[in-house]
């Protein structure tokens, strides 16, 4: 198993752990199936009103997908099959609150997660970029999802410096991607104390709420994403040539923080 979900009858708390922390808790196929799975299973679970998503370990919440996977892809160059579009909650019609506790880089993939989070909470050494455009892809669902959770300029700016940057999570804070900071000790218990705060209030209001907040912009994100194909298949450059900057990222320039 490469994720870990602990359920707390007494509070009404899920943590949901992303345990893959030698590989960065990136998300393999099995971790992508089984965040689908857990979500739906949380949908049922009538003793879990909130949850907390992180990940193990402090170095990293999610690097996005594991680089080993291979995804099979269709010929037509208007479509791309992508193995992380069902790994958020609200991809799995989970309306629940979930708060994101943010560990260390989160990048690429992650924000597939954190766009669908409520709202984050992020350790004071975390940091956030995506590695896209270094690599020669497209960052497309990532950045349309960081787009609805950030200042246009500033989804922009880490869409397209690539790992050239990275925000600190103090200036994630200070845009609003982040609505909480704290001490990397400190980090899980200050999302369970949110988490616990939410769950014990009347469930159907805090569900009711969470659709509501999300009716706000469900449209124009879904329109967005399905502009994201086209735009991977037709952007992104081949496999190979991926492959082979990728592999140069050691010597590349220490990146800046900011």
């Amino acid at each position: 198993m490469t994720l870990r979900v602990e359920r707390d009858k007494a509070t009404g708390v899920a943590v949901v752990t992303l345990d893959r922390e030698r590989r960065h808790n990136a998300v393999d196929l099995a971790t992508a199936a089984e965040l689908g799975e857990a979500w739906r299973e949380l949908r049922f679970a009538e003793e879990v009103r909130a949850v907390v998503l992180t990940g193990a370990g402090t170095a990293a919440f999610c690097t996005g997908i594991d680089r080993g996977v291979d995804v099979p892809q269709p010929a037509s160059p208007y479509s791309a099959d992508d193995p992380l579009i069902a790994i958020g909650p609200k991809s799995c019609d989970l309306w629940k609150p979930v708060i994101a506790a943010v560990n260390g880089m989160a990048c690429g993939g992650a924000f597939y997660l954190l766009g669908e989070s409520e709202f984050l909470i992020a350790s004071e050494t975390a940091t956030f970029f995506d590695p896209h455009t270094t690599y020669g892809m497209v960052s497309a669902y990532e950045a349309v999802y960081m787009a609805q959770r950030m200042p246009f300029g500033e989804a922009a700016r880490m869409s397209l410096m690539g790992t050239a940057e990275r925000l600190s999570a103090r200036r994630a804070h200070e845009i609003g991607l982040v609505s909480e900071l704290a001490e990397p000790d400190g980090l899980l218990p200050a999302a369970l104390r949110a988490a616990q705060t939410l769950a014990g209030f009347p469930t159907e209001a805090v569900q009711g709420t969470v659709r509501a907040l999300w009716s706000a912009k469900q449209a124009a994100l879904q329109q967005a994403l399905a502009q994201a194909p086209a735009l991977i298949a037709l952007g992104n450059l081949a496999p190979e040539r991926q492959a082979e900057l990728f592999s140069n990222r050691r010597t590349a320039p220490k990146p800046r923080l900011r």
